[in-house]
């Protein structure tokens, strides 16, 4: 039987995509950025690899097809020859999700009813989900761009920030991918302890001891090349089975969280419950205040308000300048990672900062910033 080889894309979160890459090459992979994410040739091994590895990427596709065309009758006629049944089996319905810009084709919903019609795949599948498609469907991803057709088949089902641990959130939830980016992108590696004083339903000591203990984050889910006819069970298992060999037993260093919301720190422990790493992960209700850092240096990766859990401005900078006083008595020569939306609050805590990446969380444009607190060298 032949080996099947694919076209993949990651669609990435806007600045994550030199992390991604690196994943990638981690992987064994030779990736390359792209507009909106990061490409590579692989297999079917190299997929599921990336589905069930990456932790910063959104979605993982696979190129079905590419073509330029300006009529409604060449696009069906280029449908009819893309091989549909690979990717959707019998009794499975289909999802065209279309974006069109600058194309003499634009209409979105004709688009996608010319493809469901030229692939056969049943009348009204092309009607757009409001949130993920439901399992009985295979999402395909329409980018049309000045009369240029990229049609891409979904791998991945749910977005890969869904771990399945995050049912607990707080009032200000930060997303998977960006707590693991936060982490990757401080080259924060699980062998010095970290420290998240503002940790809310736990997003970041959680994906902490994910990496600590080298476990993949898709290891728990479901993805939606499961369904796919030419569905290698034999290589998932395999690989299923050297992810669970990799990881540790436990964490080997100390990974604390705390915040003042007693209902966060209960959300936080509910959600590293159903992560599987209740044990090594610290949480407590603790005000930043209060903070306490292990003897032996190492990262405080934090996301501190930006405002929405805080009556006013004036609370926001007397908070960040008190996490800075806190730092900088009680953690010399640790490393600090803190999203900020704000330069002129980040100077409040007075330290040498660095941006390291630049991306959205909910909609507000944030910088990931990184400093040494001075102090003994870590």
């Amino acid at each position: 039987m032949a080996i099947a080889s694919y076209s993949c894309f990651a669609i990435v979160a806007p600045g994550l995509e030199p992390i991604v890459a690196r994943e990638l090459t981690a992987l064994g992979e030779r990736p390359s950025i792209d507009d909106g994410g990061v490409s590579w040739e692989g297999d079917a091994r190299s997929l599921m690899q990336a589905n069930l590895w990456l932790r910063t990427a959104t979605r993982i596709l696979v190129r079905v097809a590419q073509f330029k065309t300006t009529a409604f009758y060449e696009l069906e006629r280029r449908a009819k020859r893309i091989p549909w049944d690979r990717f959707v089996a019998h009794g499975r319905g289909a999802e065209f999700r279309v974006t069109a810009r600058k194309s003499k084709l634009y209409h979105s919903d004709a688009i996608a009813q010319r493809l469901v019609d030229a692939a056969g795949l049943g009348v009204g599948a092309h009607k757009p989900h409001p949130t993920d498609h439901p399992p009985a469907t295979q999402l395909f991803i329409v980018r049309v761009f000045k009369d240029q057709f990229t049609i891409s088949a979904d791998t991945s089902g749910e977005l890969l920030h869904k771990r399945g641990y995050r049912q607990d959130v707080g009032k200000a939830p930060l997303r998977e991918t960006l707590a693991a980016a936060l982490l990757l992108a401080s080259d924060w590696t699980g062998r010095v302890p970290l420290l998240d004083p503002f940790c809310g339903s736990g997003t970041i000591p959680i994906e902490a001891a994910l990496i600590a203990r080298r476990l993949a984050p898709g290891l728990h889910r479901r993805f939606a090349y499961m369904e796919w006819p030419e569905f290698d069970a034999r290589t998932w298992n395999a690989l299923l089975g050297e992810a669970k060999t990799f990881a540790l037993a436990g964490s080997p260093v100390p990974l604390l969280g705390s915040d003042r919301d007693a209902g966060a720190i209960e959300s936080a422990r509910a959600n590293a419950e159903r992560a599987g790493v209740a044990g090594d992960v610290e949480l407590g209700v603790r005000a930043v205040s209060a903070l306490e850092a292990p003897d032996t240096p190492g990262l405080v990766a934090t996301n501190p308000p930006y405002g929405v859990r805080l009556s006013s401005e004036s609370d926001v900078r007397d908070l960040y300048a008190r996490f800075g006083q806190v730092l900088r008595e009680r953690c010399p020569g640790w490393r600090v990672a803190i999203y900020a939306s704000e330069p002129r609050l980040a100077k409040q805590i007075e330290l040498p900062f660095t941006e390291i990446l630049r991306t959205s969380n909910g909609g507000i444009r944030v910088g990931a910033l990184l400093a040494d607190v001075p102090g003994s060298s870590m």
